[in-house]
């Protein structure tokens, strides 16, 4: 069957919200929702670099430390897509304040924490913060007028690539002059700003799905995200072998085949699986998880490698903070591409867009696992990556939301982002077990787990090139006429009117 997609012009809702009297313009939304999304993505990563000092500052041991981050996924992977789907029925703006009062909540409790179970619990509060994203995504689409919504779109889907290098970036300073517990009040502040500006500024977007909520279907999708998650995250710890990480992930099997049969059957789901089977959901997914697991997995490990003393053979002897300034390069670059990219998915598409972007990084990858001498060597690489993973998360998000009703963006861009987090976790987890098994002299690790580890993240963004093949070309037949020679004897196709659909 045949997908029917949203082409770019005004959706069919653009006369109602032109109609209405809205509190404030279009601009003051888009910065409203950039600080939200960035606050949300940089207390993903911030934690990161310093997971051994909150260990030594709150007595605990490293093992116990590392659920600061784990916490925050387990919670972000089931609250992202189920506030997604909450504000397709009640009310995105009312959620997004809901959702960043979560985060300012969670932000404030975690840097007053005294004791790990405190902060641990804090940060489950913030992982609620993801509903910022698809959210995000729906009043965009919602409230932005032509243009304005596809540029919006890729801006904040950069913030939300972005934001994870840069929290890793910024980490080693904020804690050199203020301490590790202003990781947490500076995004409780910006998001307690934004909370308030969401309420008096942001209009409640006209779109709603007129429905009840499917609480059993959103038990159930939860139900198998944590043990899947839970078990991929610790599986190295734990031993992929143990009696508790097999039987957590046959329990996320049985309960992830439960779930789609339940899905399939009710009469209000919570993830439609038809809309879940359209082609610009099911090949963007795929994309989404095989980025996240490059991504995520390469900040991840790059700065050990940069931390490594110079003794092993390998590494620069980095502090937090070098390491971070280091990365900056790849920050910076896949957030001033998303200025860009509306235009050249105009021009070419989106599956060129995303296919030349999973590629630059797959090249990227490769450098790293061949060339590692020179600090100039990952720098470049790192830039090169910066452009194309800015590339793809800026054209992914346009792609979910055209590809679905306007009722359902919430729901899909939240399943998206948080396959792509399942992806991240999949991927950390395999390049620890691939680093920690080859140990070199004096305990460290050796430069070959690093060289193999990258190798394999190389190898799996040309899986994401070819899956991004499949990616449906969204342009109208006016686009492509602009963009395309054609024979002045064929004749000109149909411009659909906006708000139209074509087969994907």
């Amino acid at each position: 069957m045949a997908d029917d997609v949203e082409v770019t012009g005004r959706p069919a809702h653009e006369q109602q919200v032109r109609g209405r009297q809205v509190r404030g313009h279009w601009a003051v939304t888009f910065a409203v929702l950039a600080v939200a999304v960035s606050a949300f993505t940089l207390l993903q990563s911030m934690v990161v670099p310093v997971l051994g000092l909150i260990a030594v500052e709150m007595d605990t041991d490293t093992s116990t430390a590392t659920w600061v981050l784990t916490a925050y996924l387990l919670s972000a992977s089931i609250f992202t897509p189920l506030l997604g789907r909450i504000g397709d029925v009640v009310g995105k703006q009312k959620m997004l304040v809901v959702t960043m009062g979560a985060l300012t909540a969670g932000s404030v409790l975690a840097a007053l924490a005294t004791d790990i179970h405190v902060l641990i619990l804090a940060r489950v509060l913030q992982g609620a913060g993801g509903g910022v994203l698809p959210l995000s995504f729906g009043i965009i689409r919602d409230e932005f007028p032509g243009r304005s919504r596809a540029t919006a779109l890729s801006v904040i889907a950069s913030l939300a690539s972005v934001g994870f290098g840069v929290g890793i970036v910024i980490a080693g300073p904020i804690v050199d002059a203020l301490g590790y517990h202003w990781l947490f009040w500076l995004p409780g502040i910006a998001t307690a700003i934004a909370a308030l500006a969401t309420a008096l500024l942001v209009p409640e977007s006209p779109v709603q799905e007129r429905t009840r909520l499917p609480l059993g279907p959103a038990v159930l999708l939860a139900g198998w995200l944590v043990p899947l998650l839970l078990a991929v995250s610790r599986g190295n710890e734990w031993g992929w072998g143990s009696p508790l990480v097999v039987g957590l992930l046959v329990a996320a099997a049985v309960l992830v085949v439960t779930w789609v049969v339940v899905e399939s059957r009710v009469a209000v789901p919570m993830v439609d699986m038809v809309m879940m089977r359209r082609r610009g959901v099911w090949t963007t997914n795929l994309v989404g998880a095989f980025v996240g697991f490059g991504m995520f997995s390469s900040f991840g490990f790059l700065p050990q490698f940069l931390q490594t003393p110079d003794g092993a053979g390998y590494g620069f002897g980095a502090s937090i903070t070098e390491s971070g300034r280091i990365l900056l390069p790849s920050a910076v670059m896949s957030f001033l591409v998303g200025f860009v990219t509306a235009y050249l998915v105009r021009r070419v598409g989106a599956r060129v867009v995303i296919v030349t972007g999973t590629l630059l990084s797959a090249v990227a990858f490769a450098s790293i696992a061949t060339w590692h001498d020179e600090v100039w060597q990952i720098v470049a690489a790192m830039t090169v990556q910066g452009l194309g993973s800015g590339l793809v998360f800026a054209s992914i998000a346009g792609v979910v939301i055209a590809s679905v009703p306007a009722s359902q963006t919430g729901v899909a861009s939240g399943m998206n982002a948080n396959i792509r987090t399942i992806g991240g976790s999949i991927g950390s987890a395999v390049m620890a077990g691939i680093v920690t098994a080859h140990v070199g002299a004096g305990g460290l690790p050796s430069v070959d787990g690093y060289v193999i580890g990258f190798a394999l993240l190389a190898g799996g963004m040309v899986l994401a090139a070819l899956a991004a093949c499949a990616i449906p070309d969204l342009r109208t037949p006016g686009e492509r006429r602009r963009t395309t020679p054609v024979a002045s004897s064929q004749p000109a196709a149909p411009v659909l009117a906006p708000g139209s659909s074509v087969g994907a």
